[in-house]
């Protein structure tokens, strides 16, 4: 016989329906599918006609359609819900507290603020305890290399709170640290003659790794070149300190091992360049005081209007006075004459020499002050001799025949300006050397990399001892290159310039060839061929 399922909606209630036959007591379904499956256990037989039971499937059909859209509902809140509380979450991590205006900083910058302060607390703080073991220059030298440091966490930790800048607040944020860098760098240079000069050096030519913030793509590498500038003279300090005092070895290694740390840190964190924060305020043109925005001024107000123009101006009346009497005198013609006084042979100074004397100086002259013609003297500049960076600058020697440079590097640049009547000597190996402006110098230099350079002077003398790729000479009267055997296969390029010789060696002595000078042009048929002329006589 067929069942009845039915529900006990309370303990000890149960409902049947009208339904023949047993009935089976189960518990209440928890969801709306169970409902359905026991709605659909409608038997079979039973008494009632038909018009029942169609209204009973009816019934169970609303029913069914319900519950399916109550379960739907359910699902559809219950995700609301967790779309909430998430998005809460977030809002809560991001916001945090506010404080003097200041946004918190997100995970991912307070992780890298973490990283740099691990930098600072950990080779930093060894390397400025080395080096005020070994004090003097050394412990000056690295305070302010703390101070640069101490300025660039500044800046980090700006940029990741703050949207970056335009370009010229950018410039003004980053001044400060390269203010420090050239700070450092004048140190070592003020202390040419220092007994630690290797190590002021190591110092000064790896510092402007700081400047890494500024390079777009890949900083790393850029920080592992200023690191290898600086092993040129860690390793002079390893050579003279090995064997003598331990701690100048483990101030070198302490050293090293910032940039080093440095590296690694940028890898990490900063693999493609300075990342700024995609919210927040922009950030402020300074990188310490945020200057508040002033208030716009009111305009100025508009000038007075102009007085009205009336026809009772005295200067006008006077001026067309003049105007119409100048007219009336011409429109006279021949009869302007007329007015002319007659003058007697004693007021003529072609039959008088005693009038001709006196009419040397007139009225208008003599109450004229004498003007003095004698220009103001150009004011004299100081001599520079230094190197500033990469770049030696010699410039406004004047009656100087002993200038030297010694200690010059691969990558350094020589520049020559204004220099009269000295005589210059180079030493070692250098990228390029300029002459500018200069007139009557002797210039003696080894080797160069790339180009040697004359522009805009004269009666200039050259000697190479070395070796030098290529010799430009622009704008140049009078110009003397003695090459060297190796220097033989270099290109001599020259533009509007004037006598020029060229002297080779050759046994024990120089053989002097010109650099042409004039130039015949041609047309061929189909392009222009220009050769050197030679002058016949």
């Amino acid at each position: 016989m067929p069942q009845s399922v039915c529900f006990a909606n309370k303990p000890g209630h149960l409902f049947a329906g009208d339904v023949p036959g047993p009935v089976v007591l189960v518990s209440e379904p928890s969801s709306p599918k169970a409902q359905l499956s026991c709605f659909l256990l409608e038997p079979k037989t039973g008494f009632g006609n038909s018009r029942v039971r169609g209204k009973r499937r009816d019934l169970h059909t609303k029913i069914i359609k319900a519950s399916l859209a109550m379960e739907a509902l359910a699902e559809r809140l219950e995700q609301a819900v967790i779309r909430l509380e998430t998005v809460s979450a977030k809002l809560q991590g991001c916001s945090g507290s506010l404080s003097n205006g200041e946004i918190n900083t997100f995970h991912g910058g307070s992780q890298c603020m973490e990283a740099f302060d691990h930098l600072l607390r950990g080779p930093l703080s060894e390397y400025l305890k080395n080096s005020r073991t070994i004090g003097g220059d050394v412990s000056k030298h690295a305070d302010m290399v703390h101070n640069a440091l101490q300025v660039q966490k500044a800046f980090l930790k700006l940029a990741t709170t703050h949207q970056e800048p335009a370009q010229t607040e950018l410039a003004d944020l980053l001044r400060p640290i390269s203010e420090h860098i050239e700070q450092i760098q004048t140190f070592r240079e003020k202390n040419r003659g220092s007994c630690l000069f290797n190590h002021l050096s190591a110092v000064s030519e790896s510092i402007p790794a700081l400047g890494w913030v500024a390079v777009n793509q890949k900083p790393g590498p850029y920080v592992k070149e200023m690191n290898d500038a600086a092993m040129f003279y860690t390793n002079r300090v390893l050579k003279d300190y090995k064997d003598i005092d331990p701690c100048h070895v483990e101030w070198v290694r302490s050293y090293l091992s910032i940039w080093t740390e440095m590296q690694a840190f940028i890898k990490q964190h900063y693999t493609t360049g300075l990342l700024w924060s995609k919210t927040g305020p922009v950030a402020p043109s300074s990188l310490f005081t945020a200057e508040p925005a002033t208030p716009c001024l009111p305009p100025p107000p508009p000038p007075p209007p102009p007085p009205p123009f009336t026809d009772e101006d005295p200067k006008l009346d006077n001026g067309a006075a003049q105007r119409s009497a100048l007219f009336t005198q011409l429109n006279q013609g021949e009869a302007i004459t007329k007015g002319l006084k007659h003058v007697c042979d004693e007021q003529k100074t072609h039959k008088n020499p005693a009038l001709r004397s006196q009419g040397g100086t007139s009225q208008a002259s003599k109450g004229r002050a004498p003007s003095s013609s004698t220009p103001t003297p150009a004011k004299k500049r100081s001599p520079v001799l230094e190197l500033e960076g990469k770049k030696w600058r010699v410039e406004h020697q004047e009656q100087v025949h002993d200038l030297v440079i010694e200690e010059t590097e691969l990558k350094q640049v020589v520049y020559i300006f204004s220099c009269n009547n000295s005589t210059l000597q180079i030493k070692g190996k250098v990228n390029s050397i300029i002459v500018d402006n200069c007139k009557k110098l002797g210039l003696v230099f080894e080797n160069v990399v790339g180009i040697f350079e004359i522009i805009n002077s004269r009666d200039i003398q050259l000697q190479v001892l070395g070796k030098v790729p290529t010799i430009s000479i622009n704008k140049t009267e009078g110009c003397q290159v003695y090459l060297s055997k190796e220097s033989l296969s270099c290109e001599i390029i020259s533009a509007k310039s004037s006598e020029m010789n060229i002297l080779v060696p050759q046994e024990d002595d120089y053989r002097e060839f010109p650099v042409p000078e004039q130039f015949k042009t041609v047309w061929d048929g189909s392009k222009l061929v220009t050769e050197p002329t030679e002058m016949a006589g």
